[in-house]
């Protein structure tokens, strides 16, 4: 049978959120980040990326780039109600969802009879109940619906067949596929691979001999928008974490451990309000040289108490004893969706 999928993306979410309630800033250039000196951009609206200014662009080469830009700070709790809002919508017109973070979603609207008209609905209940505008793209697989409703930004409305998109881009680069890295890229080109086009035409046994039996053949499916991915309905996160970069470097776990006590305080607050639990905790230090190092430790039996998630993580802290100084921190719960799946069978068996 026909798969119709649609992904829907919002336009610049956290910037219309903001614009939501400062109108007044409509049309100008204006970016949402943190004010440390490492911190990066969040979302910069459409003016400010014509200046060059894009998500994960340095917040401080972002003001040398576009210095009459409005900087605000981001509001994660505004931005998870209003998402709240927006994925209510979906869930009024559509029966199966696929929700991915906080600004975008996967519709399965091969129920639909005319599953264009039926999006243009949903992309105008978005609209008029929630003030923010969206992209929908529309094709046989996730992969094409993906890349199509990036096609044509903001506020675009995009249809392809499979067929369409390797037309459509078939000059551009690998890059644009989702699940093709930098790094990936780099190799490509390397082997005078610059375009989906010449990825897709490339043989299975050549890519295998780049890339190894499993991800090569990958790679080429992919430039050949092939994707057979169902939609993960009933979805949930596998953890939780919080982190922090620092505005400058720490040195000694005695500096360290007040800063893991906050991360692990606001983390098991997130875990106790979503009832959520994990067995396994975890720490996460990256130093000035920008080598990244994990610990972990998993218990017999799930918790979100911030006692035990504090005490363990302070001795993950304290046995790793970082010889340098620290540039990130982080505390991690996971196997979350170990529990969830415990308690769905005990509801199933009773």
């Amino acid at each position: 049978m026909r798969r119709v999928i649609a992904h829907v993306d919002m336009d610049a979410f956290y910037v219309s959120a903001e614009l939501e309630r400062r109108p007044e800033l409509r049309g100008l250039p204006v970016v949402v980040a943190g004010t440390g000196p490492r911190a990066v951009v969040t979302t910069a609206s459409y003016e400010a990326r014509q200046f060059g200014v894009f998500s994960a662009t340095p917040a401080s080469r972002a003001r040398r780039l576009c210095p009459q830009a409005i900087f605000l700070p981001p509001d994660f709790d505004h931005y998870r109600a209003r998402s709240r809002e927006v994925m209510a919508v979906l869930h009024d017109h559509v029966e199966h969802v696929q929700v991915v973070g906080l600004d975008e979603a996967y519709l399965d609207l091969t129920p639909f009879e005319r599953p264009k008209p039926a999006a243009r609905r949903i992309k105008h209940a978005v609209r008029e109940r929630t003030g923010l505008t969206c992209s929908i793209g529309i094709g046989p697989n996730k992969l094409v619906a993906k890349v199509a409703s990036d096609a044509d930004k903001p506020d675009g409305f995009t249809v392809l067949s499979r067929e369409m998109a390797c037309e459509r881009f078939a000059g551009a680069s690998p890059g644009l596929i989702p699940g093709i890295g930098p790094k990936t890229v780099v190799r490509l080109e390397l082997e005078g691979i610059t375009t989906l086009g010449a990825l897709a035409a490339t043989s299975d046994e050549r890519l295998a001999e780049l890339f190894g039996s499993r991800l090569g053949p990958h790679l080429r499916r992919l430039a050949c928008f092939e994707d057979e991915r169902p939609l993960e309905l009933d979805r949930r996160a596998k953890s939780e974490s919080r982190e922090t970069t620092f505005d400058a470097d720490i040195e000694g776990v005695a500096a360290l451990e007040p800063i893991l006590d906050r991360l692990a305080g606001e983390l098991c607050a997130t875990l106790v309000k979503q009832n959520s639990r994990g067995r396994t905790i975890g720490i996460k230090v990256r130093l000035d040289d920008f080598s990244t190092h994990t610990r972990a430790r998993t218990r017999p039996e799930p918790t979100n108490d911030v006692d035990v998630v504090r005490a363990v993580a302070t001795e993950l802290l304290r046995a790793f004893d970082p010889q340098r100084p620290v540039r990130l921190l982080g505390v991690r719960v996971a196997g979350l969706d170990e529990e969830f799946e415990a308690r769905r069978q005990l509801e199933l068996s009773v």
